[in-house]
């Protein structure tokens, strides 16, 4: 399932709402309790109205007069995000960018465990990244079965990331993070997000090139 189609709520809605969650996380940090929504788009660069409209989608959290509670906004757009649960995940593909992953703690504190990376290169199976092990991608399919994984990610070169999501599929992943500059092909029950590095490049250097028409946000 692509994650552009079948959305009741607007991807674009959704995609703003880890930036709120950021932002909210940012200021529990600095011990700020109470925020109004003008001053949540002084911060996000997003308008008053849209965060409203945003946030509406799942319920009313402010009150008027008052704004949002810090704290349970955070929680509460945690949980609309599934941030309170854990995920299962395994990483296909142990070059920089599988390592650096799995080398990032700030996935697996909100939930993302990574429990062993796999690649088909004899000289780096059996080393360890963060005590996560590399394994032989022949041992993939059993692994997931056996660990109850839920997230796929691929970091393999292109000419491998659809045999590494039919794996996917075959063993009941049900999303996969796809950082191959490939569009890779499942079935209607599993969810993609394509992470394709150049093309968010070849975007920047667009703007660069054409700063008339750059817009914020």
């Amino acid at each position: 399932m692509d994650l552009d189609k079948d959305n009741k709520i607007s991807i674009t809605v959704i995609r703003r709402l880890p930036k709120y969650h950021r932002y909210l996380g940012e200021l529990l940090r600095r011990g700020i309790n109470r925020i109004s929504s003008k001053e949540l788009s002084d911060l996000t660069g997003f308008t008053a109205s849209q965060i409203r409209q945003d946030l509406n989608n799942f319920g009313g959290f402010g009150q008027q007069g008052y704004g949002y509670n810090v704290e349970e906004l955070y929680n509460q757009l945690g949980k609309i995000l599934g941030l309170n649960k854990v995920y299962n995940t395994v990483i296909v593909g142990s070059g920089n960018l599988g390592q650096a992953i799995s080398n990032y703690s700030g996935f697996e504190e909100a939930g993302f465990k990574v429990l062993s990376l796999f690649d088909k290169n004899p000289k780096v199976i059996g080393l360890k990244i963060r005590d996560i092990e590399i394994r032989d991608v022949d041992e993939l399919g059993d692994f997931i079965k056996e660990n109850d994984v839920e997230i796929g990610v691929i970091t393999t070169p292109r000419e491998y990331a659809q045999d590494i999501a039919d794996v996917y599929m075959e063993n009941g992943i049900k999303a996969i993070w796809n950082f191959a500059p490939a569009d890779i092909k499942v079935s209607d029950d599993i969810i993609v997000e394509n992470v394709h590095l150049s093309e968010s490049l070849f975007t920047l250097s667009y703007f660069l090139n054409n700063k008339e028409d750059y817009v914020k946000n």
